[in-house]
């Protein structure tokens, strides 16, 4: 997890470098704030792997210099089977967009539309001890 997390950070760097100097040059917005976009996300990603290497610790194969690949065999972890919810969310997307060309109130349902379903995709394989 550290190696992604580093991937990424070097990505947030050049987002942040190329964002400055396109900044300085340019005199339109659009391209500044696809750069600034494009900086917070690869900077969010590079937080959450370096966050997850913390927690877990070294003990991954990847993250080691001397791993065999023998050692990565074995379950992975928990893949759910199928949900509903990926198309329940494409279809909420498609009527917001549908709703910023035609009307405001189809934004407001696309848009409870996706909040439900991001509640789905959150809960959908919650035990029921709360984990």
């Amino acid at each position: 997890m550290k190696a992604e997390g580093w991937l990424f950070s070097i990505m947030a760097a050049f987002f942040a470098v190329t964002g400055l100097v396109y900044g300085l040059w340019a005199r339109e917005p659009a391209g500044k704030a696809i750069l600034a976009v494009g900086f917070l996300m690869s900077a969010l990603i590079a937080l959450f792997w370096f966050v997850q290497h913390r927690r877990r610790g070294h003990g991954r194969p990847q993250d080691r210099k001397d791993a065999e690949i023998a050692e990565t065999a074995g379950p992975i972890g928990f893949f759910p089977a199928r949900s509903g919810y990926p198309v329940l969310t494409a279809v909420g997307v498609t009527i917001f967009a549908l709703g910023v060309v035609f009307a405001r109130w189809l934004v407001v349902v696309g848009a409870l539309v996706v909040a439900l379903a991001v509640f789905g995709f959150i809960f959908q394989f919650r035990d029921d001890d709360g984990g």
